[in-house]
């Protein structure tokens, strides 16, 4: 009875996992691993914008370079700036010490990052800053309430000036044909360079990288995963003719 019950209990951790959810509504997200030139983008997007704080340790340049169709050379020349090798792990060069005292906490490594949060969560977060005054680093974020994280993309969203409308829909006024919600943000403190569509997409594809990051075998994966099937399916008519050859003679 108690291994019955420690088993349950087992059983039903993934559900509390999914209870502990943000209460935020998120924005969805569907990955596309296929996509190179979206991980390629996000690739120098993390590079650029993420990588002088949060590291991905657990992966290597030079596998991130074959995967995404990246010569080693123009890798090299264009996407590592702290003079690693391109076989070395993927490490920045911020001390942990000096960063919690600068952030409150090290900045986390984000390699499973994707694993743990979900692509919805990245994709939204990106997204989600806005301007608070009550913060130290004047921002906050409405899918990571009290973030210690600066807004890094300033100068690509801009800078919202009131909550972001993370998770809702565009709708058309029925009476003036007026869309609303187009843009998560309705009021900007500071302009971006870019386009609220156009922020999304580079959003989109940082999240894709982030995601493939995660987990770099997953075409792979399902790809052998249909081999598998296919063999097993193949497998089975031949063993139930060998089955019931056996036992036609048994009454």
């Amino acid at each position: 009875m108690r291994k019955l019950i420690v088993g349950l209990f087992i059983a039903i951790l993934p559900a509390l996992g999914l209870a502990a959810a943000p209460s935020v509504e998120l924005d969805t997200m569907e990955p596309d691993h296929t996509n190179k030139a979206s991980l390629q983008r996000g690739a120098a997007l993390f590079t650029n914008y993420c990588m002088g704080c949060h590291s991905m340790e657990y992966a290597r340049y030079k596998r991130v370079s074959e995967d995404l169709g990246i010569p080693q050379e123009l890798y090299e020349e264009n996407l590592i700036f702290t003079g690693a090798k391109i076989g070395e792990l993927m490490k920045n060069a911020m001390n942990k010490d000096m960063a919690a005292d600068w952030f409150g906490a090290p900045p986390p490594d984000l390699t499973l990052e994707s694993r743990l949060r979900g692509e919805d969560w990245i994709y939204s977060y990106l997204r989600g800053f806005y301007k608070d005054d009550a913060r130290p680093l004047g921002v906050n974020n409405v899918v990571f309430a009290n973030v210690g994280m600066p807004h890094v993309m300033t100068d690509l969203q801009g800078l919202c000036a009131v909550k972001p409308q993370i998770g809702g829909r565009a709708s058309v006024d029925p009476l003036s044909g007026d869309v609303r919600n187009a843009d998560i943000c309705p009021e900007w403190e500071i302009e971006g360079s870019m386009s609220s569509a156009e922020f999304d997409s580079a959003m989109y594809d940082l999240t894709n990288f982030m995601s493939y990051m995660g987990d770099p075998v997953k075409v792979e994966r399902e790809r052998l995963g249909m081999f598998a099937l296919i063999f097993v399916a193949i497998f089975f008519v031949f063993a139930y003719l060998l089955n019931r050859e056996y036992w036609k003679d048994v009454h």
